[in-house]
């Protein structure tokens, strides 16, 4: 898929690629050599009804990626049939997120809800030539006379009604002179039909309610199987590109095209949609975890969505660099999480500026070090990328470094500091330990060490190389932080199959809050956006929603290395 962002996209469809081409690409460039197609248009026709997951991210990459690849043009075009769940917010967070992710759609953004006055005139249509009726069962009634998989269903007693009084009743219904779920128009097709799809589906309902675009004007909204290719064709898509589930519907699909006088006859094509592991993507679950409480809203960096991973720092070239990985096929199988996690790793450490942050402090007063005086030390903004800025650390007699940094006894494994011996300080001076001070607990509340002059970039004089190198901040300049250690929700890697309970899957420890952490004073600069390696801790970003400028706070994006398999196999 292409990594370019404009989903209007200038790509040149004579460049061979390097990589073989899946399935669709395949399709598409046979159909523009063939002359059937003229110019690729796809779309990405998300419901209104909740946030965009990391599903919908190889949906987006894909339609958007086509359009681009073969020079076509890509349309956002919302299915808003269902007015009862649907909201403006949903529509501007999937703006949002379609164009954090790299991607612009052609034109102005697209509704079903622009082409009512169109499917109505369809459903019209489609009642003059005997082929839709308005059938009076209830909901029951009529899956009872829908049948099964293995045995074919029955004509409703309302399938013969006239022609004339079909369209009195539907206007009746369009009128909203009867009650929700009275009555529905449904196609007549073939009741004994293999596929269940074709046994005269329901193409129109009742429904009361307030639509977020098109206010009260409608007492009737379409099906999606109406709607959806019918749509298709006004906008000329040539390739409506659908996941697996929706292959059962391609001959209802086909059926409306071949029925109807479109304008245009696009072509269903379906690949494997994207299952993860140690995930949940249903959007009924992600709304009960956000309902219940269970995450602070749908865009918590825990949260599969696309606004929670974008509030946790995942980079959006990460998601689509993971989507290309994966391919596109047409057999379903479980990704797992730890591909992603290793795109967003390799993104962030090849972009991700270093910073220091020590997250649970013990002071160091070091005795050999003048009380007023202040160095300034110099560090790299990225171990191999020339074009970050350096970075200035204030160097002072009294420092936090990690509490785990510091043992008053340790075997030789252990290669960070211990009483009487030295470890070195990143980017700055050997130290060596003399004195733990205690509290009356017992604990260590502060460790008195000694600066090895003469180590500033380089060993000690007289041969006793420190143990290892630490991180550090200056106790009296540096900026008060909160962090944020976020990990995987789910501790079982199908926490919602075979009928579990997702919600005992869920991870207690996947969210720790450290209140208390001292950051290099640089990062006082750190916008929204932002990435960083925190060295030796993890990559992080700034938190969208609870940084303040007196108390920043940071989400840990990732940890440096893939723990999470040797810790569940402890």
């Amino acid at each position: 898929m292409s990594d370019q962002s404009s989903a209007g996209g200038r790509g040149n469809p004579d460049t061979p690629s390097e990589k073989p081409q899946h399935f669709i690409q395949q399709i598409i460039r046979k159909d523009l050599e063939s002359g059937q197609t003229a110019k690729v248009v796809t779309r990405f026709p998300p419901e209104p009804n909740g946030y965009l997951h990391i599903g919908h991210a190889k949906s987006i990459c894909l339609n958007f990626g086509m359009a681009a690849e073969f020079g076509g043009d890509c349309h956002l075009r919302f299915d808003d049939t269902n007015p009862e769940k649907e909201s403006e917010e949903y529509v501007n967070a999937i703006k949002a997120d379609v164009q954090w992710l790299g991607f612009q759609w052609a034109g102005d953004v697209r509704y079903t809800s622009d082409y009512f006055e169109q499917l109505h005139k369809w459903a019209l249509h489609l009642i003059r030539e005997g082929k839709a009726y308005v059938c009076d069962l209830s909901p029951d009634e009529a899956r009872e006379y829908r049948g099964t998989l293995t045995e074919p269903g029955r004509d409703s007693p309302y399938r013969d009604r006239s022609v004339e009084e079909n369209l009195t009743l539907f206007e009746k219904m369009r009128l909203g002179e009867f009650d929700e779920g009275s009555c529905a128009l449904r196609a007549k097709i073939d009741m004994a039909a293999p596929n269940i799809n074709l046994r005269d589906p329901i193409i129109y309902r009742i429904k009361k309610a307030h639509h977020h675009h098109t206010g009260d004007i409608w007492s009737i909204y379409p099906s999606y199987d109406f709607a959806h290719g019918q749509s298709d064709a006004l906008e000329g898509v040539t390739h409506s590109i659908c996941t697996l589930e929706f292959e059962d519907h391609r001959p209802l699909y086909n059926w409306f095209i071949e029925n109807l006088p479109v304008p245009t006859a696009p072509r269903q094509y379906e690949f494997a949609r994207l299952n993860i592991n140690y995930t949940v993507t249903s959007k009924r679950k992600l709304r009960q975890l956000v309902d219940e409480e269970h995450v602070d809203g749908w865009d918590d960096p825990r949260m599969p969505t696309i606004s929670g991973m974008r509030r946790r720092g995942y980079p959006p070239e990460a998601l689509r660099n993971f989507c290309t990985a994966i391919g596109v096929t047409r057999s379903d199988s479980v990704v797992d999480v730890g591909m992603l996690e290793y795109a967003v790793r390799d993104h962030l450490d090849k972009n991700a500026p270093r910073a220091m942050c020590v997250l649970d402090p013990l002071k160091v007063t070091l005795t050999n070090y003048e009380a007023d005086r202040t160095e300034e030390m110099r560090a790299p903004g990225h171990p191999n990328r020339d074009d970050f800025n350096e970075r200035v650390l204030p160097f002072t007699q009294t420092l936090f470094i990690e509490r785990e940094d510091f043992r008053e006894e340790a075997n030789k494994k252990y290669k960070r500091l211990v009483l009487g011996k030295r470890v070195r300080l990143r980017n700055a001076y050997v130290i060596e330990a003399d004195e733990a001070i205690k509290n009356e607990q017992g604990e260590v509340i502060e460790v008195r060490a000694r600066v090895i002059e003469g180590t500033l970039g380089n060993d000690p004089a007289d041969g006793v190389k420190p143990k290892g190198v630490i991180h550090w901040v200056s106790a009296t300049h540096h900026l008060s932080c909160e962090v944020r250690q976020y990990d995987r929700l789910f501790n079982d890697p199908s926490p919602d199959s075979g009928g579990k309970d997702f919600l005992q899957a869920i991870n207690p420890e996947s969210l720790r809050v450290l209140n208390n952490c001292k950051a290099e004073i640089s990062l006082a600069n750190a916008r929204v956006g932002d990435h960083f390696q925190f060295e030796r801790s993890g990559y992080f970003c700034l938190d969208s929603r609870y940084s303040t400028l007196e108390k920043p706070v940071f989400n840990r994006t990732i940890e440096l290395r893939d723990t999470w398999a040797k810790i569940q196999n402890q």
